[in-house]
Order: structure tokens, then C-alpha cells, then sequence
């Protein structure tokens, strides 16, 4: 569904199984920003399709990290022209067990090509300028992707409507989860695009948002 100019938004309202919210960015930039499980990437492609995108117009797929849920998919990718990319730091948690998480759901963990490492600071897509901020907690390289032009905020499983992403997985650190939070707080922020849940679209929405969230959720992470 065309959320606003070249904002694409798909987001998961299954109640009998998980997957997560996928987006795309549209115009020069052409990015999916986490594609989701693997068999439900033809799903997305097909509501993609409807909205007048197809697969071939994919440049960039963008994990804001390695879970199932938001990752898997990313494997159907591999030997195209699309880049795949991924923070460094949850690269290096993969390499050191993180893969072993999928074993937990008794899924086979997915070689995906990574070939756009990412790494904190600005990063150019299709000539658009983005933020990729570190926030680790729900996984230990989790990414925000913030483009500052439109104020939008695509914040993986750190944040979410009025609640945040568990820290209990492994690599999970409540502690971090919060600092990360924080950091996101400070950004000027017009539309947050969770990794579940719904969008909060409205700069003081969005404001209000964290403030619940970090005085109300906070005290039981």
C-alpha cells in the first residue's frame, strides 16, 4: 500500500503467524527494507505488484537485522544484481552463533549473500542521503535506517507503537534495548516505520510515542 510519495508500506496482520512489517522506498532509491520469512516473500511481491512494483525494480534489500522473521527471505536475492545489505556488527554476530537462533523456530538458517555491509553513519541510496544508526538490544546488530529529508524513521524491532522488541533472544540486552531507544528519541521524526505493529505517522505522535514507551515500558524491560 502506497503510504506517500515513493513510502510504500506492507504491513503483517496475521494473528496465527509471525512475520514482520516490510517497506519499500520507492523513486531513484528502490529499497526493500526487510523482506520478511521466505514463504511469505511471494505474498510481498504480489502486493508489490498491485502497487505497480515488480521484483526486477528491486536495487537494495535492507535487513535492520538477521531474525527469521525480518531476514529469510533476503535468501531469494542471492545471485541477482540486487544489493543485500546488513550491518556489520550483526554479520559478526552470525559468524559467532547467532545463526543458531533458527534452530530455534526448526528453520534452516539462510545463506544470504551479503554484498552492502552496512556500517553507522550517512549512506547514499540512489542519490538519497540515509542515516544507518546502530541500535542494538533486540539483536546485537540492529540497525534504524532514518532518512532525514522526509523524517522517517524505519526502526526494525527496537520500537514499535507503544511497545518495543524483546531482549530476551540471545544476543538480546535490556539495558542496550533502552540506551537504544534513547538514541532514537533524539532524531526528528515525522513517521516511525515499525518492524511490527502499526505506523505511527505524525511528528507529535511520534514524539509521544517514546515518551510513553520510555516512561511506561522502560521499568520492565
Amino acid at each position: 500500500m502506497r503510504f506517500s510519495e515513493d513510502i510504500y508500506v506492507y504491513e503483517w496482520t496475521s494473528y496465527f503467524d509471525n512475520n514482520c512489517n516490510s517497506y519499500y522506498i520507492g523513486g531513484d532509491v528502490q529499497a526493500l527494507i526487510d523482506p520478511g520469512l521466505k514463504k511469505y516473500l511471494p505474498d510481498l511481491l504480489k502486493s508489490m505488484e498491485e502497487d505497480g512494483i515488480s521484483q526486477e525494480d528491486i536495487r537494495y534489500v535492507i535487513n535492520t537485522h538477521s531474525h527469521p522473521d525480518h531476514y529469510e527471505g533476503s535468501v531469494q536475492f542471492n545471485d541477482s544484481s540486487v544489493k543485500i545489505g546488513l550491518h556489520e556488527r550483526e554479520i559478526q554476530f552470525l559468524d559467532s552463533g547467532g545463526s543458531q537462533l533458527y534452530d530455534l523456530f526448526g528453520l534452516r538458517f539462510p545463506n544470504v549473500t551479503i554484498n552492502l555491509i552496512m556500517k553507522d553513519g550517512e549512506i547514499t541510496l540512489g542519490g538519497e542521503a540515509f542515516q544507518i544508526i546502530l541500535v542494538p538490544g533486540h539483536s546485537p546488530g540492529s540497525l534504524g535506517l532514518y532518512w532525514p529529508r522526509r523524517k522517517a524513521l524505519f526502526s526494525g524491532d527496537v520500537i514499535f507503537d507503544q511497545n518495543v522488541g524483546r531482549s530476551d533472544f540471545p544476543g538480546g540486552d535490556g539495558e542496550l534495548l533502552k540506551k537504544s531507544i534513547l538514541s532514537l528519541s533524539k532524531l526528528d521524526v515525522d513517521s516511525l516505520f515499525p518492524g511490527h505493529m502499526g505506523v505511527v505517522d505524525g511528528n507529535a505522535k511520534v514524539r509521544s510515542n517514546f515518551e510513553m514507551v520510555i516512561k511506561h515500558i522502560f521499568p520492565y524491560i
